[in-house]
């Protein structure tokens, strides 16, 4: 097949396609790269004859000004996790099947976020910063946590939340979910507990951790009131989007230091320099760095020729994306 790379000469290509996932996608194909830059008309032409085309983050729209004289076009394998860049319904329409990294960046973002429970009920960063200062141990003015044992209630349970439950089990968590959109059916099968009012999965729980995506009816869903129920002593992790808190509710109750919060994500990013969520010695902030981890890239590219593969061989492809799900994903 022929096989068209979007991305430039940049530093996207060289962490998604080093030499062994270049050699990869030569095994599923034969290579024409993209030399110049995002321009569509650069993009139309490397499309002329191309059956797949291999996309990553900064590529635009594939709308009709691109891909209308993209004749052979069969797939599109985009090295990124979220298809919301580049879909169009025109792409839909003109037949093309799209794959994405998109279950490999939840898996990874669930390994983040079990990370940064840790961390959190541990107080890692606060340690490390008093060791650095010359201090030691002293678990009577900072108490640790684990996470063994103690409830933890998910908001949100689409695919990264999937991903974590199995990562907690081993360490005996008892979960509760919040999400209007599944089925009991399903929650039995993760051996969770559905709630089905919001202030249940806040009340009692040891550890609340998002993973909503960004909707209009997700934006600033965590209030003041929800953001009260919070139990003393509680961690709150966020690795979805920092528009589903009332991001300043959340510093005022935080001043308080009633509970503790590990935040990866932001209403506006970079998290500005005057955001009273910096300086609190119960505030971990992290600069959106869930997932993937950067070993990750090379593995997701590698994956995503094994599913160019398949698609030549009439087999399911399991990073597919749907129209009806692409529609709905959202940029980072």
């Amino acid at each position: 097949m022929k096989i068209a790379i979007l991305i430039p000469d940049n530093t996207v290509r060289e962490m998604f396609i080093p030499d062994t996932a270049r050699r990869a996608l030569e095994a599923a194909g034969t290579l024409t790269w993209n030399e110049k830059a995002w321009e569509p008309e650069n993009l139309a032409a490397l499309l002329a004859d191309a059956e797949v085309c291999i996309t990553g983050w900064g590529c635009p729209s594939l709308d009709e000004s691109i891909i209308k004289d993209a004749k052979n076009l069969k797939l599109v394998a985009h090295t990124g996790g979220s298809a919301a860049g580049i879909y169009s319904p025109y792409l839909y329409d003109k037949g093309v099947r799209v794959i994405s990294g998109n279950l490999l960046f939840a898996e990874s973002v669930a390994e983040g976020t079990l990370a940064y429970m840790l961390a959190g009920q541990r107080r890692i960063p606060q340690y490390s910063k008093r060791t650095e200062k010359g201090e030691w141990n002293d678990r009577l003015k900072m108490p640790t946590n684990a996470v063994m044992d103690k409830k933890v209630s998910l908001i949100g349970f689409g695919a990264i939340a999937r991903f974590l439950v199995p990562m907690l089990k081993p360490l005996r968590a008892v979960i509760k979910v919040y999400d209007p959109y599944i089925s009991d059916e399903l929650c039995r099968e993760y051996g969770v507990t559905r709630v089905s009012i919001l202030e249940e999965a806040f009340t009692g729980a040891d550890i609340i951790s998002l993973h909503l995506a960004q909707q209009p009816e997700t934006f600033h869903l965590i209030n003041k009131d929800l953001i009260d129920l919070i139990p003393d002593g509680a961690l709150l992790v966020n690795t979805s989007r920092g528009s589903v808190i009332d991001e300043a509710a959340l510093a005022e109750a935080l001043k308080t230091g009633r509970f503790r919060a590990v935040l990866d994500v932001y209403e506006k990013e970079p998290l500005p320099m005057d955001s009273p969520l910096r300086g609190l010695p119960n505030v971990t902030i992290i600069p959106h760095q869930a997932g993937p981890t950067t070993d990750q890239f090379c593995h997701i590219t590698i994956t995503l020729a094994e599913e160019i593969k398949n698609f030549q061989a009439g087999k399911p492809m399991r990073m597919e994306i749907s129209k009806e799900y692409a529609a709905k994903m959202t940029t980072m």
